[in-house]
């Protein structure tokens, strides 16, 4: 997420009321999450098991819990609770907006698109043309969707980000203020849901087809002419490259990645990257030919039983 416009670092450790380490005026550009951070970005880190990544990442600020040598090239801000502070930061650039109306005033409808009854579009969303969004479909802020896409009943786009902390209290919730992008040429079937990054976009590519009531999860990244059946559930900052197929009610792990043309066969349990090209079945995740092997060679041990007994 970028800010709309920069800040220098005294002035967002004034905003979160914490110190920092580094020149008062190092230019801050926005906040992402570890695997999109680029120049000029903060990342935040509350583990010691993770503070490399996060000072060796592409961010150049880095809100951490501890005071640290701080790398060549970065700036520090030292916060008692990251997870906390990052919240104050994604609430001030990008707070939660009201609507009392239908569709948004700020929302553009591009032409010849169809919005039918009880829809909710909602503020900053852009909807290209020759869309057609069925009823019933509610579109969260800052939503952006392509050219010729249709959204059947009861879909929600932009929906908050599964991410929780466990503290002794209760789960705290990390804050979303990222996008949905839904790329051309796209269909989306009934009661889909597809979550907003925290920082930065979940997107489907241009040409893909989803099914009904499929769950997408945050800043996952959907390439182009996939084709996804109904009941997958993809978790968050998964990379699903072009033209893969996943069959009915394939599950997935968060942060893989499926290679370009795979093919994943019904109620597989995606638990892990994989090569493209390939077809893939069962939990845990092989290669088809290879599983189905397997399950020939087990409905054959009691009959292996049977003649050992007779020996």
């Amino acid at each position: 997420m970028k800010f709309p416009k920069p800040h220098t670092l005294e002035a967002i450790a004034k905003l979160i009321n914490c110190q920092f380490v580094g020149d008062k005026n190092f230019p801050v550009l926005g906040m992402n999450e570890i695997h999109v951070v680029e120049t000029g970005d903060i990342v935040f880190v509350d583990h010691p098991k993770y503070y490399d990544k996060a000072l060796n990442s592409a961010a150049t600020i880095v809100l951490i819990n501890k005071e640290v040598a701080c790398p060549e090239g970065k700036a520090l801000l030292i916060s008692e609770d990251p997870f906390t502070d990052f919240n104050k930061l994604t609430n001030y650039f990008k707070p939660f907006q009201a609507s009392n109306t239908a569709i948004a005033s700020s929302a553009k409808i591009g032409i010849n698109t169809i919005i039918q009854p009880n829809c909710f579009i909602g503020n900053n969303v852009t909807i290209g043309d020759n869309c057609i969004i069925h009823s019933n479909v509610s579109i969260y802020d800052d939503a952006v969707i392509g050219n010729n896409v249709t959204i059947h009943a009861g879909t929600i786009l932009g929906a908050s980000a599964f991410y929780y902390k466990n503290r002794p209290e209760g789960f705290d919730q990390l804050k979303s203020g990222g996008r949905v992008v839904i790329k051309d040429n796209v269909d989306i079937g009934a009661l889909c849901t597809i979550d907003k990054g925290v920082t930065g976009d979940t997107i489907i590519g241009e040409g893909s087809k989803l099914d009904n009531q499929i769950q997408v999860g945050h800043d996952t990244v959907i390439g182009k002419k996939c084709l996804i059946a109904s009941q997958t559930g993809i978790a968050g900052c998964c990379i699903i490259e072009d033209e893969v197929t996943l069959w009915g009610q394939v599950g997935t792990t968060s942060g893989i990645t499926i290679g370009s043309k795979a093919n994943v066969l019904g109620q597989t349990g995606v638990t892990k990257s994989i090569e493209g090209g390939k077809s893939y079945f069962g939990t845990p995740i092989e290669e088809s030919r290879v599983k189905l092997k397997e399950l020939a060679y087990i409905k054959k041990i009691p009959e292996i039983i049977k003649q050992l007994k007779k020996k």
